[in-house]
């Protein structure tokens, strides 16, 4: 490409709106990244912990000394650990001021967990509006800085006797170039979001199944 018209020289020829525009997206774009990276550790984190629990509570282990082993773990036990540990916690508190009540027994446990779980989810989902708005918005923050640019273009075509190509190819480009960061910083953040939402989703599944089976345990354990 000759270097009259290297990405470099489009970019520090454009005007100072497209030039902050393209400083914009380009903030936008290093915000998902850093976005994207965090999210996925998370999340891979959580899938992890989430069977390793899973396992440990289906290994015929005994209730109240796997209750005990998430309390006092020093590590982050995860997401499903926290929310039986916040069910079986009120499921003992009630037992000891209504050992008779099974039904207030159950209902203090599943209120527990529900809140617990609204809160992992909380967190889970935590910046996944930014790359919504990152993935949905960028590309016409780009589209107004080329709109912007190529309408300078052909205002700085009054100035000169004749209209040639080589006249506005180079403002229609510098033009172009903040449509191309546009579209850079907005794939990333849908491919993403669509990503993180559908294994959050699926967390959140396992999760839920968890509540209704716990419950269904303590049930039989209050009789």
């Amino acid at each position: 490409m000759n270097s009259d018209i290297s990405i470099l020289s489009l970019v520090t020829n454009a005007s100072l709106l497209v030039q902050l525009v393209m400083g914009l997206l380009l903030l936008v774009s290093l915000g998902s990244w850093s976005t994207i990276f965090r999210k996925w550790f998370a999340i891979r984190s959580a899938r992890h912990a989430t069977g390793r629990f899973e396992g440990d509570f289906w290994r015929d282990r005994d209730l109240g000394q796997l209750y005990q082993q998430v309390r006092e773990s020093r590590k982050d036990p995860g997401a499903l650990a926290r929310i039986f540990e916040s069910g079986m916690s009120e499921f003992l508190k009630t037992r000891q001021q209504k050992p008779a009540d099974v039904g207030a027994m159950l209902d203090a446990a599943r209120r527990a967990m529900r809140a617990a779980y609204q809160r992992e989810m909380d967190e889970l989902e935590r910046s996944l509006a930014f790359l919504a708005s990152a993935g949905s918005v960028s590309p016409y923050v780009g589209l107004f800085g080329t709109v912007w640019g190529i309408m300078n273009s052909f205002r700085g075509l009054a100035n000169v006797q004749q209209a040639t190509l080589a006249a506005v190819a180079p403002g229609i480009a510098e033009a172009l170039v903040a449509t191309a960061i546009g579209l850079f910083a907005a794939i990333p953040a849908v491919v993403a979001y669509n990503r993180f939402s559908y294994d959050i989703d699926r967390l959140s599944t396992r999760f839920d199944s968890f509540i209704e089976e716990f419950s269904n345990i303590l049930q039989r354990q209050a009789k």
